[in-house]
């Protein structure tokens, strides 16, 4: 996808590609950092390290908030080292019923992202009882 501006899924335009600055006026840390932006819609993507190829879809703020949720329930089962983050990945896109190559939270949907906090809350709630399952 490098090189090729991202569509706005809520309104069918082109993104604009923009600094961190623009995003987030008030994190100096960010403004290096390259995005893509549908001002129109207040729907962002940031893009991976040193490239312009978009971690994800664009989000609105709705979409930005579930897609933190999601990170925050299934990040903790792979950095609290009850899986490495490989497997966790390939445990949560079976759990899906999705291919691995398709598991990646930044292009979920809101009900998706919802369903993967489900999931993983489930799964630490069996992990912390002592209850094993895959």
């Amino acid at each position: 996808m490098e090189g090729i501006t991202p569509i706005c899924g809520y309104c069918g335009q082109f993104s604009k590609k923009v600094s961190g600055r623009e995003i987030y006026p008030h994190r100096p840390d960010l403004f290096k950092k390259t995005f893509y932006s549908c001002q129109s819609c207040d729907a962002y993507v940031g893009c991976h390290k040193g490239t312009d190829k978009p971690m994800g879809r664009l989000a609105n703020a709705q979409l930005r908030a579930e897609k933190s949720n999601a990170h925050s329930a299934f990040d903790k089962i792979w950095r609290n080292g009850h899986m490495k983050r490989q497997d966790a990945y390939k445990w949560l896109a079976k759990k899906l019923g999705i291919n691995g190559r398709d598991c990646h939270i930044g292009m979920f949907d809101v009900e998706t992202c919802k369903k993967v906090v489900r999931i993983s809350q489930n799964h630490l709630s069996t992990l912390q009882a002592g209850v094993k399952h895959g």
